[in-house]
């Protein structure tokens, strides 16, 4: 018997003193059994959506899927119950949603229609209804449609991708015979939008499993539709002598992506992509068997941007995406100027260090090198330590008033070319950025003007 909240039982309870039956099912099922946290609690039942509202008069029924949304308070926190009615397969003419509903009378029916069997196992609060055997399956990790997989795909293409995700999230294998229908269906990925499409991406890439992920999206042909900047980049060699990459180009990137520390999607894109432009640029000497990648960042920008377009990333996503591919290839060395250093920073941003490091880390990892090195250490410490300097004029320690008082002269371009020349001053550490070393400057601006 599985072990579920009070509040949810006493909510179950209302359907079952007004004559309906009513089960958990789908996901919230699957992670009761896996003794994961549940925090989205999905039903079914019997009451048609009208009835629903009934019990519940502050419902809100707002779509065709027979679909109501309960909103439930428990204990300072706000939940939304969706309940669904019984439903029927039904034809999808669109490859994602039914032409029609169809209620169904019973709870196997409405199973039957279901995605994966460890989606379509119901419970009722005391007892569980699992005809695809399901459990089995959890035991097992292994991801297999609900009867028929060619069926369940062109019903709804967007499980071609969902499968994937669901395989990532949990550390699954995709059954055989669902694995050689994700190919054959593969092409039906292009009736997908976007949003779609990027948003079950983004949770292969904050899975526990991105690598993995990424590998069941080449091996079933989605890839090949949905990134094929780095599909193409399998068997690009890199292994040559005075290079010390042990992969070809795309398994380098999908272990960079499997090594990279970051939990954000915008820099594990990035860390996925940043050598997408080997490919056009790769090019091997037939005497000393040196392969070169020359300007592979430059083309990995255009790449990049092309990328943030097609998944629909937002314009500050899309900043960030393409400045971490852009300046990946920054060099670290104890020979660096802090003038270097600052020009680095203002490059990537004060707020993408630490993406573009965890970038470098996933990079390192993924080329077959340690984890790190004294010269990326110290590369650390003094990207810190130079942030103690300006980087704008807006960080001196004196602003256009001071100026116009030390030196009695009126607002315009004149007070702008001053605080400028002090910046520069700065910024070659030919002057502190303290206020009195400033103001003390000023005094020669003052004497030259005289």
């Amino acid at each position: 018997m599985l072990e579920i909240p009070t509040f949810v039982q006493n909510f179950m309870n209302q359907f079952s003193s007004a004559g309906h039956k009513i089960y958990l099912v789908g996901g919230t099922v699957r992670g009761l059994i896996m003794n994961h946290k549940v925090s989205d609690w999905d039903f079914t039942t019997s009451a048609k959506p009208e009835e629903i509202m009934r019990i519940f008069p502050h419902s809100f029924y707002n779509n065709q899927f027979g679909t109501v949304g309960i909103p439930i308070e428990h204990e300072g926190t706000s939940y939304i119950f969706e309940v669904t009615t019984f439903r029927k397969e039904s034809n999808y003419s669109n490859v994602r949603h039914p032409d029609i509903i169809e209620w169904a009378e019973t709870v196997e029916e409405d199973l039957a229609r279901r995605d994966f069997t460890i989606n379509a196992i119901a419970y009722d609060g005391s007892k569980i209804t699992d005809p695809y055997d399901g459990q089995i399956d959890i035991k097992n990790h292994i991801l297999k449609a609900v009867g028929n997989p060619d069926i369940r795909f062109k019903e709804d293409a967007l499980r071609l991708i969902r499968a994937i995700r669901q395989a990532s999230q949990l550390g699954f294998m995709i059954e055989p015979a669902t694995m050689k229908s994700l190919n054959e269906n593969s092409n039906l990925i292009n009736k997908i939008s976007w949003e779609r499409i990027r948003d079950e991406f983004f949770k292969i890439l904050t899975s526990d499993h991105p690598a993995e992920g990424v590998l069941f999206l080449k091996n079933a042909g989605i890839l090949n539709y949905i990134l094929p900047e780095l599909n193409e980049c399998f068997g690009v060699d890199q292994k040559s002598p005075e290079r010390h990459h042990i992969y070809d180009v795309g398994t380098h990137l999908v272990e960079s992506l499997r090594h990279c520390p970051s939990r954000d999607p915008i820099t594990l894109f990035a860390t996925l992509i940043h050598d997408v432009g080997k490919k056009e640029t790769y090019s091997k000497d037939e005497k000393t068997k040196i392969i070169t990648f020359y300007n592979h960042e430059v083309v990995g920008e255009k790449l990049a941007k092309k990328i943030a377009h097609r998944f629909r990333l937002s314009k500050e996503q899309e900043n960030k995406f393409v400045t971490l591919v852009k300046y990946h290839q920054f060099t670290v060395s104890e020979d660096q100027s802090d003038k270097a250093l600052r020009r680095f920073i203002k490059n990537i941003g004060k707020k993408n260090i630490t993406d573009m490091l965890d970038l470098r880390t996933g990079d390192r990892l993924g080329s077959g090198a340690k984890l790190t090195s004294w010269r990326t250490e110290l590369f650390k410490k003094r990207l810190i330590d130079v942030q103690r300097i300006p980087f704008s004029v807006q960080d001196l320690k004196i602003t256009g008033h001071d100026v116009m008082n030390m030196l009695s002269i009126k607002p315009g371009p004149q007070i702008g070319e001053i605080l400028n020349k002090l910046f520069k001053e700065v910024d070659d550490e030919k002057l502190p950025n303290k206020r009195e070393a400033l103001l003390k400057q000023l005094t020669t601006f003052k004497k030259t003007s005289k």
